[in-house]
């Protein structure tokens, strides 16, 4: 009765996509980010997030109630293949869906949910990510961002900083100390607050790249209402692990943003074909390849061993560690297979694609410290997964 019952919503979920998902949008191309400030120009791309969040493909095994569809871990599977048979692209992508979104499922409010969820399915609402300071990076439990309850409201005063995409944000979950007396993980709460406000400024950073995905965010007297704390006062330090288990699990990108299209083509192929390369290069590229198809193999593994398609724990600081070097590879062994052109910073000697590549070359080092350092993932694993002595 189940296969019965499974057969036919892939027969249906077939027959959905080949109707409803625009030409365009299948095969390699941006994914929309959502949010007000960055608003959507493709059409396709307008049509189809408003198509998915309507059917509740946005963020699928979500409650209906939430914006989601209500889909099983199996039927969810079958989405996700039936997405890539026709190498369409997700509708939405970023930290709503991928981060905040997930938590409040998981920690929420009734109130909470009923009044972020379903913006986030439709795309109306861009997050970012409120974590580290100056002075509290990989240490993040040293943060002195401080929030003092007033009436409804938290005031905050403080700074955050490598804010990604802050400037392009309508709200943020933010960690804040709301208890400075008492050991340095037991006074943190986690709070979530409107962007669109005169006591929140952000400044990007720019980077070598020339790019400024990052800004500095400072908070003066910014408000944020007492029902958007997240959890218990001063216990936001474990709510606040556990977001960052649903970033470096790497199932956000199945879940709704990044997810490449499937294809058996080599991604180096058209630059192997343009540049030429020798034996040693095109192993090395081959290998990469591999690599890469073996963690979005193991990415699927962990959806289908999950709990109901749960986050898993510590062990996804793994899947953090080895995107961050898969990414930097790419990057590295793309540069190599350009060759001189693959230096190209500006002039009329190299192409847009050329300087796009040099200046992401540049710009995806930054992996090695983003979303934690390869160091504190290394520690995680050898703590809380192997279950190594200090």
């Amino acid at each position: 009765m189940a296969t019965t019952r499974l057969e036919e919503f892939r027969s249906e979920t077939r027959a959905w996509l080949d109707e409803n998902c625009p030409d365009s949008i299948r095969g390699p191309g941006n994914v929309p980010g959502g949010g007000k400030k960055v608003p959507i120009t493709d059409p396709d791309a307008r049509r189809w997030l408003d198509l998915c969040a309507e059917k509740g493909y946005t963020v699928p095994m979500w409650t209906k109630e939430h914006g989601g569809a209500g889909l099983s871990k199996d039927e969810y599977l079958i989405l996700l293949e039936e997405m890539r048979r026709i190498k369409a692209r997700s509708p939405v992508q970023g930290m709503g869906i991928g981060l905040i979104g997930p938590t409040l499922v998981e920690f929420g409010t009734d109130d909470q949910k009923q009044r972020h969820l379903p913006r986030i399915a439709r795309g109306e609402v861009r997050w970012c990510q409120g974590y580290s300071e100056p002075n509290a990076g990989s240490d993040l439990a040293s943060l002195q961002t401080r929030a003092v309850a007033d009436g409804d409201n938290f005031i905050i005063n403080g700074q955050k900083i490598w804010t990604s995409g802050a400037d392009h944000s309508d709200w943020m979950f933010c960690l804040v100390r709301t208890d400075p007396d008492v050991p340095k993980h037991e006074g943190i709460s986690l709070l979530l607050l409107d962007m669109n406000q005169s006591g929140v400024t952000t400044r990007p950073i720019r980077l070598i790249s020339g790019d400024s995905p990052f800004c500095e965010t400072f908070f003066d007297d910014a408000l944020a209402r007492r029902d958007d704390l997240v959890g218990q006062l001063n216990r936001g330090w474990s709510i606040g692990k556990r977001l960052l288990q649903h970033e470096r699990s790497g199932m956000t990108i199945l879940m709704g943003g990044a997810a490449k299209p499937a294809s058996d083509e080599n991604p180096f192929l058209n630059l192997i074909k343009i540049y030429g390369a020798d034996d040693a290069l095109i192993k090395q590229a081959v290998a990469h390849e591999m690599r890469d198809r073996a963690y979005r193999l193991t990415q699927r593994r962990i959806v289908e061993e999950s709990e109901d398609g749960q986050t898993p724990g510590p062990q996804t600081s793994i899947m953090e560690l080895v995107t961050a070097e898969l990414e930097k590879e790419d990057a590295n062994v793309k540069a190599l297979i350009c060759g001189f052109q693959g230096l190209g910073w500006e002039g009329n000697g190299f192409t847009d694609g050329e300087i796009a590549a040099c200046r992401h070359y540049f710009s995806i080092k930054r992996r090695s410290i983003a979303r934690g350092s390869n160091e504190v993932q290394k520690n995680i694993i050898a703590k809380r997964v192997l279950g190594l002595p200090d």
